[in-house]
């Protein structure tokens, strides 16, 4: 239970509606739902701000008092739009809306009230965007730091990922067999996709040069597996610690192998390349797992919203 109790309000900490003109008994009403919950602090904290806000938003807007009989679903949902206007994200209005509704659903069971404002309110979606990859800067940057580092196994790696949208599953267990390489084409096979999956993916140009430097130099270990490290092969973990040395040293917050795939399948879209042929190479058997490279971007809604005029 909370430690919340209705003479909590002799603590100022505790008064909610400390500063907004309500009628009386708002508190101590207040006070025994928050004393009924059993939930954490750290929840208990969260609805008192967004109870706060809500009732300062409608002594402003209403020009009254604050009074939970006074509250209708207009209110609510002019509270929501007044939230949406000033950017604050989906999921802090929806929570705001959330503990509205908790609290509002107890006055109406109580008798407190005598209809639920919110019940009709609905929450706003989330507006649904694409897997977030690196731009072309930061693809620069990386593969540049690599070549200043002479790092070819680094290379290698990510060139395999940005060029053919490899897993990390892909990279940790490609085997030397399963690569087809020559001056004009190349393949790779990927016999451990996600559900067992199994493609047959290009290996462009850029690719192809990365990785046949790297196998020229491949340190003589007696495995298979592509990629390799004086002591044996480099399992999952080995490769992550690449990819955090490389986020280190480029301070690219979000570098990781996914990222690198996400990257991959947004540049081969904006090259032209449909959704279909996407689907395939990235071993997806539903072409809604690859519709998620056809939303847009964060920053392209932005550059979108900078382009309007009124």
């Amino acid at each position: 239970m909370s430690n919340f109790s209705p003479q909590s309000n002799k603590n100022s900490e505790h008064n909610v509606f400390q500063g907004i003109n309500t009628i009386p008994k708002q508190e101590e009403l207040f006070h025994l739902f928050v004393g009924m919950l059993d939930v954490s602090p750290n929840t208990i904290q969260a609805l008192i701000l967004d109870i706060r806000k809500f009732a300062k938003w409608f002594t402003a807007a209403n020009a009254e008092p604050w009074n939970i009989e006074r509250v209708t679903s207009r209110d609510v949902i002019d509270f929501r739009d007044r939230l949406k206007s000033k950017k604050q994200a989906v999921s802090t209005i929806n929570r705001n809306l959330t503990s509205l509704r908790k609290y509002f659903k107890w006055l109406c069971h109580n008798d407190y009230i005598t209809a639920n404002p919110t019940s009709s309110v609905k929450e706003l979606k989330k507006q649904p965007l694409a897997p977030q990859g690196l731009n072309r800067s930061e693809v620069r940057k990386l593969l540049r730091e690599v070549e200043l580092r002479k790092d070819i196994r680094s290379k290698a790696i990510f060139s395999l990922i940005l060029y053919t949208g490899a897993r990390l599953s892909d990279v940790t267990f490609l085997e030397l067999s399963d690569m087809t390489i020559s001056d004009r084409s190349g393949t790779v096979f990927y016999r451990h996709g996600k559900g067992s999956k199994q493609r047959v993916v290009p290996l462009p140009l850029q690719a192809r040069k990365a990785i046949t430097q790297y196998l020229q130099s491949r340190p003589p270990v007696d495995s298979q597996r592509v990629f390799v490290g004086e002591r044996g092969v480099l399992n999952r973990r080995g490769i992550q610690t690449i990819f955090e040395k490389y986020k280190a040293l480029t301070g690219i917050e979000n570098l990781h192998c996914h990222v690198l795939r996400h990257t991959f399948s947004h540049n081969f879209l904006s090259s032209a390349g449909n959704l279909v042929q996407l689907a395939s190479l990235l071993g997806h058997e539903s072409l809604n797992s690859t519709s998620i490279y056809t939303k847009n971007t964060i920053e392209q809604l932005g550059e979108a919203v900078d382009r309007m005029v009124y």
